[in-house]
């Protein structure tokens, strides 16, 4: 189970950094939209409101970013993935570029030099902190220079209003203030969707490899029934020879009769192979709580950690149906519980006839108490401990909590994570199901709660 984990958390690493890195055509797209906005307020302000201002300068950006647009289409392709270096690279341009706009048009008292934040915004989602935070340093520097040096425009009829430096500062300060909300904001919601979709990503891939496991069964009644044929041939072979074996040949006689045993062997394997699937009532397909249970913790046992199996019950056992999703989720929640104890996990099973609880408790330091209430979540973990079993770099940061809770929950079953009371150490993780979600077994064998069916009764 932790080479499945580490195999999943790599590819939800692949997935997070592939969703990271912007497209070349999202920002050629993105920027043919700012040039069409541009071009029409620069026309409109100059010949519909008879402003005038260095309009063939402004033009001059305006080109200057079409141009980069063409080159940018005419040397990549569509799906081609910027790095962030360069995607750093071009929001910066076009700060510069609208920059050099809002010096011809106004400075910070033209209402267009809200924009500003769109670079940040773009850069807050997609690039990393470090250079989120060198666009926006960037960002106040030109802002801070708009704010003293700037071309203004000749306001009519009332002529050129004088805008005070009290209020240009303010409108530096709300950008300033508004930059660094939103690459927090932006920044935050953004990697919590991206972690999110790998985590539920790896939850799917380790779901798929369990169920493979589960379908084997299907895979053998198929060999099974291609090989009935040939084998049945041999077996009729067989017997022709035994009637037509001269009796004068007895070491020639005892190797068809062996022969005829063994056929009669594999014939026997291949009705119970091609039933694998069918019959509800075979032990792999059925598992009492019990064998649930130690199928789960048998793996475990040869970490030097003691492993208690407890079972107290008021009514029959509970039967479950071999389920992928509760073994492999057990088993992460059992295999966790190793890596911190310090010297015994106890493993704890309680039923009635209405509910199954499975309780598994370690004598180590426990979960952190900052964290408690968000244990679950992806790529949140609560223990820092020298690990037993996983020692790879990426392991702890709590995505196989997550997968396991996952897969569970999907079960009908309900996980509640908590702390040992003191003085006592130690984590505790409680699983419970309704009985009725549990005992989940074929529509071919119906039973009660109390895994009471009609072939019991009879």
């Amino acid at each position: 189970m932790a080479v499945v984990s580490e195999m999943a958390l790599a590819d939800g690493e692949n997935i997070d950094q592939a969703a990271r890195r912007l497209r070349v055509d999202t920002l050629i797209f993105l920027r043919w939209i700012a040039v069409g906005g541009q071009t029409l307020a620069v026309l409109g302000t100059y010949f519909y409101f008879n402003f005038d201002f260095p309009i063939a300068e402004c033009f001059v950006a305006i080109a200057t970013s079409a141009s980069i647009n063409i080159a940018l289409r005419l040397t990549t392709s569509r799906s081609f993935r910027l790095s962030d270096e360069q995607a750093a690279i071009l929001l910066g341009y076009d700060l510069l570029q609208l920059s050099s706009l809002l010096y011809l048009t106004g400075g910070l008292t033209n209402s267009f030099s809200m924009l500003l934040l769109s670079p940040i915004m773009i850069s807050a989602v997609s690039l990393p902190r470090k250079l989120t935070f060198i666009l926006v340093v960037f960002m106040i520097g030109c802002a801070t220079l708009l704010t003293v040096d700037f071309m203004p425009l000749p306001w009519r009829p009332m002529g050129r209003p004088s805008f005070p430096l009290l209020y240009r500062t303010s409108i530096l300060s709300a950008l300033a203030l508004s930059a660094a909300f939103i690459s927090v904001y932006a920044a935050r919601v953004s990697d919590e969707a991206r972690l999110l979709g790998a985590a539920l990503a790896a939850t799917e891939l380790v779901l798929e490899r369990e169920q493979h496991l589960s379908q084997l069964d299907g895979l053998a009644a198929a060999a099974a029934h291609e090989l009935g044929t040939p084998l049945a041939t041999i077996t009729l072979v067989t017997k022709e020879l035994q009637k037509s074996a001269p009796g004068s040949a007895p070491m020639l006689s005892d190797d068809l009769a062996l022969l005829a045993q063994e056929a009669a062997r594999c014939r026997e394997i291949l009705r119970k192979l091609t039933s694998l699937s069918t019959d509800d009532g075979i032990v792999m397909n059925l598992l009492s709580l019990e064998a649930l249970i130690e199928e789960v913790v048998g793996p475990q046992r040869d970490y030097g950690v003691g492993l208690d199996v407890v079972k107290t019950g008021t009514s029959k056992e509970p039967v479950c149906a071999r389920n992928p999703g509760i073994l492999y989720g057990l088993g992460n929640l059992v295999e966790n519980a190793i890596d911190f104890a310090e010297s015994r996990v106890r493993i704890q099973a309680d039923w009635s006839r209405e509910l199954v609880v499975i309780t598994i408790v370690d004598d180590g330091p426990g979960f952190s108490p900052a964290i408690l209430s968000r244990l679950g979540d992806p790529y949140v973990s609560g223990r820092s401990a020298e690990r037993r079993i996983k020692t790879e770099r990426h392991t702890g940061l709590g995505l196989g909590l997550f997968i396991a809770k996952t897969l569970l929950e999907r079960s009908g079953a309900t996980v509640h994570t908590t702390n040992v009371e003191p003085p006592r150490t130690g984590a505790r993780v409680i699983i419970s199901w309704p009985r009725s979600s549990f005992e989940r077994i074929g529509a071919g064998n119906p039973r009660s709660p109390d895994g009471v069916g009609p072939d019991s009764v009879a």
